[in-house]
């Protein structure tokens, strides 16, 4: 091997242990960022402002990820903890949301008063009306005298649900208009004439429903739409 050949040898040598030695030093800086960002999870972020003592709701949110080491310890991870809470300051767009910036909704507002009914377990509840949902109250009755048609009104909108109770068996023998087997009891926050009309409905109605309100949705209707009977239906 001439002196020619082995400077090429040895700057091929030199070349490989400059390359390992840069491998070296990228991976040193890998695990270093590595070990300064760590995993990352799951948080959420104010998607546009939200005024004190709005209810609040999962649309209001969007679900980001960051490393886990700067995520404060009272930040939100978890959507299901808003359920049934109101921001108790203005929430501003970009935010992260913490648990300190929402409080408990409270139970009743002056002039309210709670009112628990059975309802239905298969067709009023069906697993998706949870404390803090908004619904819209449908009762049907029988005409008053034979020949008069039968009628489904809403009796009650926008009523809060307050809590929902367990699955009851009920006595079959214990109402002749019993039609259902099982009821949840459904605690609701409602003014003194809503509490009239919702105790009538499940004394007298045929059958009481619920219907799940969309959060941001209209709930007033008209009275003129809140009775419905088949034969003017067109």
């Amino acid at each position: 091997m001439n002196s020619r050949q082995r400077r090429g040898v040895i700057l091929l040598i030199l070349s490989a242990l400059c390359a390992l030695g840069a491998f070296a030093g990228v991976l040193s800086v890998v695990d270093d960022v590595q070990s300064k960002v760590g995993p990352e999870v799951t948080a959420y972020r104010v998607r546009s402002e939200v005024k004190p003592y709005t209810t609040l709701n999962t649309g209001q949110f969007e679900k980001i990820e960051m490393p886990e080491r700067w995520l404060s310890g009272n930040a939100v991870t978890d959507l299901r903890q808003i359920r049934g809470k109101i921001a108790v300051t203005t929430l501003r767009a970009g935010s992260l949301l913490q648990t300190d910036m929402v409080v408990d909704q409270p139970a009743l507002q002056p002039g309210q008063q709670e009112v628990a009914i059975m309802i239905d377990a298969a067709t009023g509840v069906a697993g998706k009306i949870t404390p803090g949902s908004r619904v819209n109250v449908y009762a049907t009755f029988e005409g008053k005298k034979e020949g008069d048609p039968d009628q489904s009104k809403i009796i009650v909108t926008n009523a809060r649900v307050l809590d929902v109770g367990q699955i009851t068996a009920l006595d079959p023998d214990s109402d002749r208009k019993q039609q259902s087997t099982e009821a949840v009891p459904i605690t609701f926050a409602l003014s003194t004439i809503d509490a009239q009309r919702i105790t009538y409905a499940e004394s007298f109605a045929q059958r009481v429903r619920l219907a799940l309100v969309a959060p941001g949705s209209e709930t007033s209707v008209p009275d003129k739409d809140r009775t419905y009977e088949l034969a003017t239906d067109k």
